[in-house]
């Protein structure tokens, strides 16, 4: 009988140090499913890192490691390997404070992490929540990890998917997706960067991400933007002008795209099953919908790129940073879903 094959390995970023990634990613190290899911390493401080352990009441042992490979060597759901990137003082970090050390800190992390998994060192990475604040403090002007990922990637097609696991949407084939067309950037600054081939982009996008998770000819629904899809151009005429173009262009690609529907019933219609993910036009279109479904469960995925990326969906949660009242079943999630496309992926 041949050798099972090989979990892949991942690349963990711990996140803002002043938020609570450092306390999710010690919190869920020796879960089971985790273990079951990878060969985990993490890119962040130790003594940080053990700080938050024994914030959790964990006896991981978190311990510096020189290189990747070191870290592979010695990780075990006992032993956190931690490959630092920027030096820090863990007495200056304070709980929820914004500062350029923390910021650049979880930037060199991210950094350091993707260049791992570019040169083959990993086969994937998973994100800990960053600060976008704190990035601009230290001098890094990205709006998240999405723009960031993509331009250390080199790709200019690229999209943030919401997934919602299937066991909060049972009646799905394999969970939910929602792409989003515009992303970080004002509602007057998302609506004026609106295009026909952006969300023909997009579909695009949205298919290939379900036949990479092995959905068969996946069924992608695209949002109107405006109330009751415009109402005939009574609300706007972006639906007319931009998405059903877009909609019948990716139709001829291939794609089984049908829009624009009414925002309000389209996302109850995929949690039913009748799509396999949905193409949103603006940020707050997807994410509120998707996470009043499952906030917890739900898992950040960057499409486009040619690496393997996924982070929790939730933010640095200043409010309950460093206080050990975390939610760690959104990293689970996170590490889990990443752990099952880089094995599609190798194949």
């Amino acid at each position: 009988m041949p050798d099972p094959p090989a979990l892949p390995r991942l690349a963990v970023t711990m996140g803002d140090p002043s938020g609570v990634g450092p306390e999710v990613v010690a919190a869920v190290w020796g879960h089971p499913c985790v273990w079951s899911a990878c060969r985990p390493i993490v890119f962040g401080d130790a003594a940080l890192l053990a700080r938050a352990a024994t914030l959790r009441g964990l006896p991981t042992k978190c311990r510096p490691a020189g290189t990747p490979e070191e870290a592979f060597q010695i990780a075990s759901p006992e032993v956190m390997p931690c490959v630092a990137g920027e030096s820090l003082d863990g007495r200056a970090i304070q709980p929820g404070v914004v500062t350029a050390a923390t910021g650049e800190a979880a930037y060199q992390a991210v950094v350091a992490a993707a260049r791992l998994a570019l040169d083959g060192g990993c086969e994937g990475l998973v994100t800990a929540p960053l600060s976008k604040s704190a990035l601009h403090a230290a001098g890094r002007d990205y709006p998240g990890h999405t723009e960031l990922l993509a331009e250390l990637c080199g790709v200019d097609d690229f999209a943030m998917m919401l997934y919602l696991p299937r066991e909060f949407a049972p009646k799905t084939r394999a969970g939910l997706g929602v792409i989003h067309t515009t992303l970080h950037t004002s509602m007057r600054g998302a609506i004026d960067a609106l295009s026909e081939e952006s969300i023909f982009q997009k579909c695009r996008l949205a298919h290939q991400a379900a036949i990479a998770y092995g959905v068969p000819a996946p069924r992608i629904g695209v949002a109107a933007l405006n109330p009751h899809a415009g109402e005939g151009g009574l609300f706007g005429d972006e639906e007319q002008r931009l998405i059903a173009p877009a909609v019948e262009a990716a139709r001829r690609a291939g794609v089984d795209a049908s829009g624009p529907h009414p925002v309000d019933t389209l996302m109850g219609r995929a949690v039913e099953g009748e799509f396999d993910a949905v193409v949103a036009m603006y940020h707050d279109q997807g994410h509120i919908a998707l996470k009043l479904l499952g906030m917890h469960g739900a898992v950040n995925v960057t499409l486009g790129l040619p690496i393997v990326r996924t982070s929790v969906a939730h933010g640095t949660a200043p409010d309950k940073a460093w206080r050990g009242v975390a939610q760690t079943s959104g990293m689970l999630s996170a590490i889990d879903y990443a752990g099952r496309l880089a094995a599609h992926r190798a194949g």
